[in-house]
C-alpha cells in the first residue's frame, strides 16, 4: 500500500490491518522510518493526508551511527 504511487491514508491502513490510529502511526514512525530506514513521506491531497515510501534515502540517513573507538 505504501509503495503505490498514490500512497495510503491512515484510515486505509486501519481498515486492512484492524489496528487503531495510534498503532498505525507508531508503525510508520518506529518500523517504517526507524527500523527499516525507508523514506516515508506524507502529503495532503484533497484534504486527506497520504503516506508513501519514496525513493531515496530518508532525511538524516547520511549520519553514521558507528561508535568511535576511544
Amino acid at each position: 500500500m505504501l509503495r503505490q504511487k498514490g500512497g495510503a491514508t491512515v484510515a486505509a491502513v486501519m481498515k486492512v490491518t484492524g489496528w487503531q490510529t495510534h498503532s498505525v502511526r507508531g508503525f510508520f514512525a518506529g518500523v517504517v522510518r526507524k527500523k527499516l530506514k525507508l523514506n516515508l513521506v506524507s502529503q495532503e491531497t484533497n484534504g486527506k493526508r497520504t503516506y508513501r515510501i519514496a525513493a531515496g534515502k530518508p532525511v538524516g540517513a547520511s549520519r553514521s551511527k558507528r561508535k568511535r573507538a576511544h
